[in-house]
């Protein structure tokens, strides 16, 4: 069975969303739609896919697809959840969920309303090295701390200039992936605390911050990440992380080496993930993630597993990221079991 999606946002990123799809067997997109005519035909005809839209509401009508696709920015995510809810099985959607906690908790109940399911595209946990991570994660047993690091100097505003204008910057782009992997690889997070940093004078928010996090069961985790790293080659976009359990300790480094330690001695992997026919190093650790992330996706279509991470499993991730500049603004230690975001 081929599964039929729309795609709804044809920016820089949704080209890997495409690319992705089309190496797929078993889903296939029909159409695209864009506010913009002129990019949504142009990627179109990229790819090949026969119908264009520029109108949410009408292509979701016309289309009625299997799943939909939200590639947009987080402003436009609970509008466009809330109209393919009713009208699609399940609906993929990018992070940031949402900008508020209000948003990302309509979103995820629009789509328990309407029966259909709700998948987060957070594609961090689905890059190679952290799902190799996870495989070996029980062989540590008990895990006690961790770290989680994402540092570099590279010009992300090249392709993304909209990021140098953003009030909330590195928490809400890299930081809630980084969350994610720590609330999936070490538990719920219970409390957070943090610091933030403006480096680069270009930019309008945050481009450094580190956390910690106290998980449920005590470990703790350590998130840092920094857009204005003076590292000579930058490593963007690698991630580096360690984790410690009762049995060993695992270390992903630079260049993708794993390293292994554990009753039985140290041992040294390579977890470097395969380029795609239509991807290219460096990214090519974030364009594996994608395919991976969307093979995924049809296993949830077709009711093999459950959406990871879905709508409210992110919810949550969203929240200790808005939390986190709670607790930078204050300099208090905020738990999250029950927070809520301040408004007004």
């Amino acid at each position: 069975m081929t599964h039929r999606g729309l795609l709804i946002g044809c920016g820089f990123f949704a080209q890997n969303h495409l690319n992705a799809w089309a190496g797929l067997p078993g889903a296939r997109i029909t159409a695209v739609c864009d506010t913009d005519a002129a990019r949504a035909r142009a990627t179109a005809d990229r790819f090949g896919i026969p119908t264009v839209h520029t109108d949410a509401l009408t292509a979701l009508e016309a289309e009625r697809p299997d799943f939909v696709d939200i590639a947009t920015t987080a402003p436009s995510h609970r509008a466009l959840v809330e109209l393919a809810a009713p009208r699609t099985k399940l609906v993929i959607c990018q992070k940031p969920m949402a900008e508020t906690q209000v948003d990302a908790a309509a979103m995820v109940a629009a789509c328990e309303t309407a029966g259909s399911q709700l998948l987060i595209h957070e594609n961090f946990r689905w890059q190679r090295p952290f799902r190799e991570i996870a495989a070996r994660l029980p062989a540590l047993g008990r895990v006690h701390f961790a770290r989680f690091s994402f540092r570099h100097g590279y010009d992300n505003y090249v392709n993304q200039p909209y990021l140098a204008e953003i009030e909330r910057f590195t928490i809400m782009d890299v930081g809630l992936h980084l969350f994610d992997l720590a609330r999936h690889l070490v538990g719920e997070a219970a409390t957070i605390t943090c610091e933030t940093q403006r480096l680069n004078p270009r930019v309008r928010g945050e481009d450094a911050f580190s956390a910690m996090i106290r998980h449920d069961g005590g470990a703790v985790s350590f998130i840092d990440c920094s857009f204005w790293s003076r590292l000579v080659p930058h490593r963007f976009p690698q991630t580096l992380a360690e984790i410690e359990g009762e049995h060993g300790t695992l270390l992903l480094g630079e260049d993708y080496r794993l390293t292994v330690h554990g009753p039985g001695g140290r041992d040294v992997l390579d977890v470097e993930p395969a380029v795609p026919v239509w991807g290219e190093r460096p990214w090519h650790v974030i364009q594996e993630s994608v395919a991976a992330f969307q093979a995924h996706a049809l296993d949830v279509l077709d009711g093999r597993t459950a959406p990871q991470p879905s709508g409210a499993h992110n919810l949550m991730t969203l929240s200790t990221g808005l939390a986190a500049y709670e607790a930078a603004e204050t300099g208090r230690i905020i738990g999250l079991r029950n927070w809520n975001e301040r408004r007004g």
